[in-house]
């Protein structure tokens, strides 16, 4: 890319924003930031427990990203956040107006597939079917590329980078 972004990597859980979000930021030279350490205690409590977020609990949340991606302007990162909502992804970009969006999709049976197989995360997949029903796909005058979730981990990421590239042309 040919100017310092930050990328907000974005998408349910479970379609892999952890795992793409640090291969990301290294292909690109930039810090990484992970999500939901940004959570307070109470969300991730609130999650653990098969409850879904409100929007009154995900302001703080992503005000604080949206706080790191701001000082991360010019200098590039990537962090990862659901986004799932328009206004959230506006709320994000209220502090950090240069971000773009890299939005992981992928079919709903092979995210619940590879949620089912992961260790120690908060989020169960009884909340997936929420997950999807909250989802609004990136607008055409929103700044971002949506990349398919199939493949390997380094698959995703090297279509990812040159998605991403493509913004900058």
């Amino acid at each position: 890319m040919s100017t310092p972004h930050v990328v907000v990597v974005m998408g349910v859980a479970g379609t892999g924003k952890t795992t793409i979000g640090p291969l990301l930021a290294d292909a690109l030279g930039v810090p990484y930031a992970e999500g939901d350490d940004f959570h307070p205690p109470a969300n991730i409590a609130k999650m653990s427990a098969g409850t879904p977020l409100d929007d009154a609990d995900r302001w703080p949340w992503l005000d604080a990203i949206g706080r790191w991606a701001h000082g991360r302007a010019g200098l590039g990162g990537v962090v990862s956040s659901s986004a799932l909502k328009r206004s959230y992804r506006d709320r994000l970009r209220a502090e950090a107006p240069g971000a773009v969006f890299l939005h992981l999709t992928g079919d709903r049976s092979l995210i619940e597939e590879r949620m089912a197989g992961r260790k120690g995360h908060f989020m169960p997949t009884a909340l997936l079917d929420s997950q999807f029903a909250t989802l609004q796909p990136l607008e055409d005058d929103e700044a971002g590329v949506a990349v398919d979730v199939s493949g390997t981990p380094e698959e995703i990421t090297q279509r990812a980078v040159a998605a991403l590239r493509r913004l900058d042309s």
